[in-house]
């Protein structure tokens, strides 16, 4: 999958964007709508937290952190047993998924509250009132749904693609 962007100046043509993109058959839940506070989403897929935040990026390296924490803890258990306990690799493999699950908790909360850093490029567009969608197709669709969109909507700034996180499709 790829992820689309096209930056629109108002919710009509956006409203119209979207329309043309389920008419293409581009599911619904594969199309974000992010916008300033002062912007009406009217009937129109708002983005989620996971597309507004940086909660997967902060979620990945959560796990990755605190995963080779705990192996490392419990490694250092093995080689230097705490108080004559045999320590075998089981502890080992327990410390460590206790470390990615302890540091997936932690990242993901610090990542709720931090805009993501994908999106930083669209930042000063869209506080200024520009709405930004986001559309995941397939990749072979990609310059398909690019062109139907310049055609229909020249107003509509198309802002290139991206690869859309595996996690979450």
């Amino acid at each position: 999958m790829r992820r689309l962007y096209f930056l629109v100046p108002e919710t009509t043509t956006a409203r119209a964007i979207v329309d043309d993109l389920l008419r293409a058959r581009v599911t619904w839940r594969h199309i974000h709508v992010l916008a300033n506070h002062s912007v009406a989403l009217e009937q129109l897929p708002e983005a989620s937290l996971l597309q507004s935040s940086d909660v997967v990026h902060s979620l990945e390296r959560g796990v990755a952190l605190g995963g080779a924490t705990g192996a490392l803890v419990g490694l250092v258990a093995l080689v230097f047993p705490p108080a004559q306990l045999a320590i075998a690799g089981g502890a080992v493999v327990a410390l460590t998924v206790a470390g990615a699950g302890f540091g997936a908790w932690t990242a993901a909360m610090i990542g709720v509250d931090e805009p993501n850093a994908r999106l930083e490029r669209f930042r000063d567009a869209i506080t200024a009132g520009q709405i930004l969608i986001m559309a995941d197709v397939p990749g072979s669709r990609e310059e398909e749904i690019e062109e139907m969109v310049a055609v229909h909507f020249p107003r509509a700034a198309v802002e290139g693609a991206e690869a859309t996180t595996p996690i979450f499709p």
